[in-house]
């Protein structure tokens, strides 16, 4: 098995190729005690069995587009997962059942789906990161998330020694989350996607995305078209990584949507009468949903907001914490904790970021 550290990726201005801001697209984070890369799902299980031999800490990092490593960085083994592959390996009246390695760049695959002539994933375009991180957070965007097309994660059970399929059901899945997100006791091998055998997006079902492609909510148009859509979306909000423009130096969207109870929302709506209403969206159970970029903006926090060496909120989106180059984790962190405490005196909700905070914490 081959050192990464061999053949780095391109570090950008203020990475260092030694660091794990090197494998991280916020381009933070501090050394490793190891670092070795798996090409293969067979050198994923091994590293790790051979690991826990020895009783020593390992880090699982491939995309590095969902994660916050500390300023200490982790002094175990990191061990940097770069398998590949795409089959289509069943067809039946539910559509195509489409396998992934869990290395294989996400955009690429969505990409590749629609060449297929499959669709499902195309509202998920432009997110950075791994095929393989997808279930572990069950991604979403513009009315699309990962576990309503997932069928199966393969995965390497780290506390019983053995490689397992396990279904839908079994994986949890959560807004923003799922029974993989906080736990290293599995390791995301493949992923099996069950997919719609057709050039026709899945319905458009996210109202700024229907809106830009002229349609109403519930309609459908050429998958393809609704890809082209969510990448200039995305584009226009600083969300697909352009080594030019510090804006994409983050993890995306740093926290998630508040969803609150029929009486938290009520105390909320008691501290609006400045404000007016604020958008929201009807949740499972009678809860709702409100937008944490809107309880920013009204709390103060506007895009652009600068904190200390060098980080700030992106200049195209408010849920984005950004790296401007210099920056340190530990004032992102400082920034997030600023941000969480102004909207939570303001209007009484308590923020709570969306990626993997690794040996730091907010």
């Amino acid at each position: 098995m081959p050192d990464v550290s061999a053949d780095p990726p391109a570090a950008a201005p203020g990475a260092h190729a030694s660091s794990l801001a090197a494998y991280t697209t916020l381009r933070l984070g501090g050394p490793a005690g190891a670092l070795t890369v798996a090409t293969e799902t067979d050198e994923v299980v091994e590293t790790l069995r051979a690991v826990a031999r020895k009783g020593e800490d390992v880090l699982v990092l491939s995309g590095g587009s969902n994660v916050v490593i500390g300023d200490e960085g982790f002094p175990g083994t990191v061990l940097l997962v770069r398998t590949r592959g795409i089959e289509v390996i069943d067809r039946d009246a539910r559509g195509a059942l489409v396998r992934v390695a869990a290395g294989e760049p996400w955009d690429d695959f969505v990409a590749d789906t629609l060449v297929r002539g499959l669709s499902g994933l195309e509202a998920l375009s432009g997110i950075p990161g791994s095929a393989g991180a997808t279930p572990i957070q069950n991604v979403g965007a513009y009315g699309q998330e990962v576990a309503r097309t997932i069928e199966a994660v393969h995965v390497y059970d780290r506390a019983d020694d053995q490689v397992k399929v396990m279904s839908l059901p079994e994986c949890g899945f959560a807004y923003r989350s799922s029974v993989f997100k906080h736990n290293d006791r599995w390791a995301v091998l493949h992923v099996d996607f069950r997919l719609a055998e057709s050039a026709e997006s899945a319905p458009v079902k996210y109202a700024e995305l229907a809106r830009h492609l002229g349609v109403e909510a519930g309609e459908r148009v050429a998958a393809d078209r609704v890809r082209e859509t969510v990448l200039k979306l995305r584009a226009s909000k600083g969300m697909v990584l352009d080594a030019e423009d510090p804006d994409t130096r983050s993890v995306g969207s740093f926290f998630t949507n508040p969803v609150l109870s029929a009486q938290e929302w009520a105390a909320v709506q008691d501290r609006l009468v400045d404000l007016g209403e604020p958008p929201s969206w009807p949740a499972p159970n009678g809860t709702v949903k409100v937008p944490a970029a809107w309880l920013i903006e009204k709390a103060g926090f506007g895009k652009g907001y600068a904190g200390r060496d060098g980080v700030a909120i992106s200049s195209k989106h408010t849920l984005a914490l950004t790296n401007r180059g210099g920056g340190t984790t530990e004032a992102l962190l400082d920034l997030a904790r600023e941000i969480r405490n102004g909207v939570r005196d303001r209007f009484g909700v308590v923020l709570h970021p969306e990626p993997v905070l690794v040996r730091c914490a907010l």
